[in-house]
C-alpha cells in the first residue's frame, strides 16, 4: 500500500551515514522534511540527484526543511558516497527495505530496480507532495516549489 498526500508518514529509525541511530520522530514538529528514496549510491542518476540536493541544500535549509536520502546501500557505502561528494544531508541505510515498504515506494524497470520517489512532509509529519520519476534532477525542483507554498 502506497502512502498518499495527506497521510502521516510512518515512524522509522535507521543507521545514518555517520553510523548513528537516526529516529524520524526527532525531526517531527521541528522541520519540514524532504525524504527521497533512490536506487543506489555511486550510480550516474543517483549521483546527479544527490549532488543537486547538495548544491541546493542551503535553499532547503532556508525554507526550514531537512533533506533525507534513503537507499538499501550499506553504512559503508553511504559513508564513502557522502564523503566523496561532500553531501551535507542525512543518508539512511534501509538494507532490509522496511522503510521503502512502509512508504510503498514503487519499483522501476519491471520491478528490477528500487524506485526513485520524493516526499515533501510538513512539520506535523503529513505528506504534502509526492513525486515519483526516474528523472533525478526534477525531484529537487519539485520539492523546492512545494516547500515555497507551505
Amino acid at each position: 500500500m502506497s502512502l498518499k498526500i495527506g497521510d502521516k508518514i510512518p515512524l522509522f529509525s535507521a543507521i545514518d551515514n555517520k553510523g548513528d541511530l537516526f529516529e524520524i520522530e526527532t525531526l517531527l514538529g521541528q522541520k519540514a522534511l524532504v525524504i527521497y528514496f533512490y536506487p543506489k549510491d555511486n550510480t550516474p542518476g543517483c549521483t546527479i540527484q544527490a549532488c543537486t540536493f547538495r548544491d541546493q541544500y542551503d535553499d532547503f535549509q532556508d525554507l526550514g526543511a531537512e533533506v533525507i536520502g534513503i537507499s538499501s546501500d550499506s553504512l559503508q557505502s553511504h559513508i564513502k558516497f557522502s564523503s566523496k561528494y561532500q553531501l551535507p544531508f542525512i543518508l539512511l541505510s534501509d538494507a532490509n527495505g522496511s522503510i521503502r515498504k512502509a512508504f510503498g515506494v514503487p519499483t522501476d524497470f519491471l520491478g528490477l530496480i528500487p524506485g526513485r520517489a520524493t516526499y515533501v512532509v510538513d512539520k506535523k509529519g503529513m505528506i504534502q507532495y509526492i513525486f515519483d520519476s526516474t528523472s533525478p534532477k526534477i525531484h529537487i525542483q519539485k520539492a523546492l516549489e512545494k516547500l515555497k507554498t507551505m
